[in-house]
């Protein structure tokens, strides 16, 4: 075996849960709505000096995602050419993690008020890390099929 095919497995721990109104799908309008991110107990002293953050990255578990679809109509638009999934931003991967910037309203113990998560209600939370425009990119190339700014 080459390494390349090797599919070593790694273990992630769930270290929170999202709570919002998301049952189904993710609205429209995600980019301005509220969500709780509810941090377990044994994880809350990790959230020390949060608050001074504006904008948090969480990462979560794409729990109800298909994972071996590897092809996919981006944005599920038949009128997208079919591309592969690392090509794409769809929620079905080998791996489905889910990464969104919020920003953070307040934080309240071990939850934290955010906007613009989209994530569905009870997805398991697997990562929040603080976010800095350290490594913004000035030049991006992209798809023509890709959303530009606010568009989804």
């Amino acid at each position: 075996m080459n390494s390349s095919d090797k599919g070593r497995t790694y273990e992630v721990k769930e270290i929170g849960t999202v709570r919002n109104d998301y049952l189904k799908e993710v609205p429209s309008d995600y980019k301005k709505r509220k969500s709780v991110i509810e941090v377990f107990e044994k994880y809350a002293p990790s959230l020390k000096g949060i608050e001074e953050n504006s904008h948090i990255v969480i990462f979560f578990w794409l729990h109800r995602s298909e994972r071996d679809i590897q092809q996919v109509h981006p944005m599920a638009d038949k009128k997208n050419p079919l591309t592969g999934v690392f090509a794409t931003r769809a929620p079905v991967r080998p791996n489905p993690i889910g990464e969104t910037i919020c920003e953070l309203k307040k934080r309240d113990g071990n939850k934290l008020y955010v906007v613009g998560l989209d994530a569905l209600d009870n997805s398991p939370v697997i990562d929040i890390k603080s976010f800095t425009d350290k490594y913004k990119v000035n030049e991006v190339r992209y798809p023509d099929w890709a959303p530009r700014g606010d568009q989804r």
